[in-house]
């Protein structure tokens, strides 16, 4: 792991405490591993960032709390054990669960290849048996089925849905994080598609108003 012990003493002593901070305040228990692991992903991201502008985020504080506390803020809510992460960018929610539960299978898809490329290169330096790397389109997945479909910032809900309706097992279940104004998005979901849960999350260090969208695509099971 000499590798993860590199990247660990490049990053600034602010970025663990805040780190640490805010796991506390999401009520989040890690082991030292995975500690080292998801501060190990920041120093990647921000070493990365320099040349491929993976996000417009540049400042490593901001990195723990704008990317890894804000994806760590769903983890309660993310069961599994196969989760797809729909335009995961450089892995975002996505890596950042499969560190907090490594009994999730998850499954990263975007189209653009230097974020995949970040995504595979995060995999092996993090040592990340449980997260598999995909550049392609989401409708190339229409014959697997995931208990649970996340998606950050991939595109409206009518689109996140639309675009992945064939997804979701059985009883499976869309998690979308968005900012506020949601609401005029869940007016316009398709038939079939009902708002299950709402939870607004409070993401350490941040203002913004932030919340996690469960829809059921089986309308007898929905709220």
């Amino acid at each position: 792991m000499s590798g993860l012990t590199g990247l660990l003493n490049s990053l600034p002593a602010s970025a663990a405490k805040r780190l640490d901070d805010g796991l506390a305040q999401l009520g989040l228990t890690v082991t030292t591993h995975q500690r080292e692991q998801l501060l190990g992903f920041v120093a990647l991201l921000h070493k990365w960032n320099k040349a491929y502008n993976l996000t417009a985020v540049r400042e490593v504080d901001e990195m723990v709390s704008r990317h890894v506390l804000d994806s760590a803020a769903v983890a309660p809510y993310v069961q599994g054990p196969a989760l797809l992460d729909v335009g995961a960018g450089p892995g975002l929610p996505g890596i950042v669960l499969a560190i907090l539960n490594p009994a999730l299978a998850v499954t990263l898809v975007d189209s653009n290849g230097k974020k995949v490329r970040f995504q595979r290169q995060a995999i092996m330096e993090l040592a990340l048996e449980n997260v598999t790397a995909s550049q392609a389109r989401v409708e190339q997945f229409k014959d697997q089925a995931f208990d649970q479909v996340i998606s950050r910032a991939f595109a409206s809900l009518v689109d996140f849905v639309t675009l992945t309706r064939e997804l979701p097992a059985a009883n499976g279940q869309w998690l979308a994080m968005k900012g506020p104004g949601a609401d005029d998005e869940l007016r316009e979901l398709p038939s079939g598609i009902r708002l299950q849960t709402r939870h607004l999350l409070k993401v350490p260090f941040e203002t913004a108003e932030r919340q996690l969208l469960i829809l059921n695509p089986r309308k007898e099971l929905s709220k």
